[in-house]
C-alpha cells in the first residue's frame, strides 16, 4: 500500500482539479450540465483514482487505477480543446492547463511503470 497523500501526482492533481473548478465557474450557464460537469467530474476522478488505487494490496491493482487516471487525463485534454474551440477559454488558459496536465500524465506514466 502507498500513502497517497505523500504522492506528488496526487498533490498536483488536487491542485489541477481546483484550477478546473475555477476555470469552469466562468463557463456559460448553459454549459452547467455539459462541459462544466464533464470537466469537473473527470478532474475529480484523477486524484480520486490515485487515492483509491493506493489502497489496493497489489501493484497490479494500483496500476489499473493509474490507467483509469490516465484515461481521465486524456478525456480532460479533449474537453479543454473543445472548450477552446467554443471560445470558453483563451489560448493562454489552454496552454497553461495543457502543460499542467502533461506533467500529471508523465508523472503518472512513470510511476505506473515502477509498479510492475
Amino acid at each position: 500500500m502507498h500513502r497517497f497523500k505523500e504522492l506528488e501526482i496526487w498533490k498536483r492533481s488536487r491542485l489541477f482539479c481546483a484550477e478546473i473548478y475555477s476555470l469552469t465557474s466562468k463557463f456559460p450557464d448553459s454549459e452547467k450540465f455539459g462541459l462544466t460537469n464533464q470537466l469537473r467530474r473527470a478532474s475529480v476522478s484523477i486524484p480520486s483514482n490515485i487515492a483509491e488505487g493506493s489502497s489496493r494490496k497489489s501493484n497490479k491493482d494500483f496500476s489499473r487505477f493509474l490507467e483509469i487516471t490516465l484515461g481521465s487525463c486524456y478525456e480532460i485534454e479533449t474537453q479543454l480543446l473543445i472548450a477552446f474551440d467554443l471560445n470558453f477559454i483563451s489560448n493562454e488558459e489552454l496552454n497553461k492547463l495543457s502543460t499542467d496536465l502533461e506533467s500529471i500524465i508523465k508523472m503518472t506514466s512513470k510511476f505506473k511503470s515502477t509498479l510492475k
